[in-house]
């Protein structure tokens, strides 16, 4: 059953996902709204590619805590409302407050609803979680960029990893969590439509983490 106090949260997990990392970062250490910018987007990677990496590291590393912290304010609830912290219930309510906050990132009250796009706080969603299905993204992310330098298909083929991992190497029997992995495989293609369009045509941005920018 739907509490207040449960609404409560979901709506603190978004107010957690809309904090424009980026953008804050971006105007208050280098004058600069990134948004205007590179790729347009409030979110790690534009930042890496428009700031460097000592105002992207920083984006990327908060990014990914929104949402780990908004996941988790599932124990907030506590057990009696939801079961045990293994239940399908729990879990069910991990991933509301999870999505709730990569909405948060994606459509941000506090920057005119306009946000990155979610990768970073996806990843924090799912670190919460499952621990080594993360871990498995982590390192084809790192594979990848380290042979193309691509941020993007980096995201793109970390975001694939999930729900073959969860499913085929894992083998999760809760649903929810497997239809969630094939949610964020369509989620990664929406938003990510115009870097796939540059990476066809060549034309996508490199991001060299081993030189900084100053803006």
């Amino acid at each position: 059953m739907i509490s207040i106090y449960s609404i409560l949260v979901l709506i603190l997990a978004y107010l957690m996902g809309s904090i424009p990392t980026a953008v804050w970062i971006g105007q208050a250490f280098y004058g600069i709204d990134v948004r205007e910018y590179g790729s347009g987007n409030a979110g790690a990677t534009n930042t890496f590619r428009v700031l460097g990496k000592k105002a992207g590291i920083p984006v990327m590393l908060i990014d990914i805590l929104k949402g780990w912290t908004a996941t988790n304010l599932a124990y907030l609830i506590g057990v009696s409302t939801t079961g045990s912290h293994h239940s399908v219930a729990f879990t069910n309510y991990e991933l509301a407050l999870g999505i709730t906050a990569v909405m948060g990132h994606l459509f941000p009250i506090f920057a005119g609803f306009r946000g990155g796009k979610g990768i970073a706080s996806l990843f924090g969603m799912v670190l919460a979680i499952h621990l080594q299905a993360a871990l498995l993204c982590v390192m084809v992310f790192i594979v990848v960029l380290l042979i193309t330098r691509y941020v993007s298909l980096s995201s793109i083929m970390a975001g694939f990893t999930y729900p073959l991992g969860i499913t085929f190497i894992f083998h999760t029997q809760i649903k929810s969590v497997v239809i969630y992995g094939m949610c964020i495989c369509v989620l990664i293609l929406v938003t990510h439509q115009k870097n796939i369009e540059r990476l066809l045509k060549g034309k996508e941005s490199k991001v060299n983490l081993f030189k900084s920018k100053t803006a």
